[in-house]
């Protein structure tokens, strides 16, 4: 399978649980008021699809548990740096929108996600043809199929947070 032995957590996902688990309270009981240029609208779009990658990270990592893997194919060990590569620019880029009117550098960051998301679906075709070459478990090869959908999700989901940075860019300028 592969060259790498995974070392096993009570919960996989527990490094990254709780940002996610304190969002919505942070989000919810603040009183203060910040001044944003940011409508409510786009706020909560961004909220929302930066939750769906956290979901989708978060399902790919349970599932390495819950599916007993040992050790991670080579395929998906390039997917995951797609993934990581995506949420890196996603995580700049959200950043960045502290200064919505440096438009150029939101876009180029925009782009950037995009073309992470590009090489996470080459990847994606690559893993997947490799999988159903070998001649493997079909437990096996559905397992990896489950994986895989998940992290190549969570690139399409950084993709929908530039989507919405996009729109937040051109409704500002």
């Amino acid at each position: 399978m592969g060259d790498r032995r995974l070392t096993r957590r009570a919960r996989p996902s527990s490094a990254i649980a709780p940002p996610a688990a304190s969002a919505p309270r942070s989000r919810h009981s603040s009183t203060s008021r910040t001044i944003t240029p940011l409508d409510r609208e786009e706020i909560h779009a961004l909220i929302t699809r930066l939750d769906d990658v956290l979901d989708c990270i978060e399902a790919a990592s349970e599932r390495f548990v819950l599916f007993e893997i040992q050790s991670a194919m080579a395929e998906a060990r390039l997917l995951a740096e797609s993934v990581v590569a995506a949420c890196a620019a996603t995580s700049e880029a959200t950043s960045s929108l502290r200064d919505v009117e440096d438009r150029a550098r939101l876009l180029e960051l925009c782009v950037e996600i995009n073309r992470h998301e590009n090489a996470a679906d080459a990847h994606y075709c690559v893993a997947l043809a490799a999988l159903y070459k070998q001649d493997s478990d079909p437990l096996l090869v559905m397992k990896w199929r489950d994986i895989y959908d998940q992290l190549e999700n969570a690139t399409d989901r950084c993709e929908d947070v530039a989507n919405v940075i996009e729109g937040v860019v051109l409704e500002h300028a």
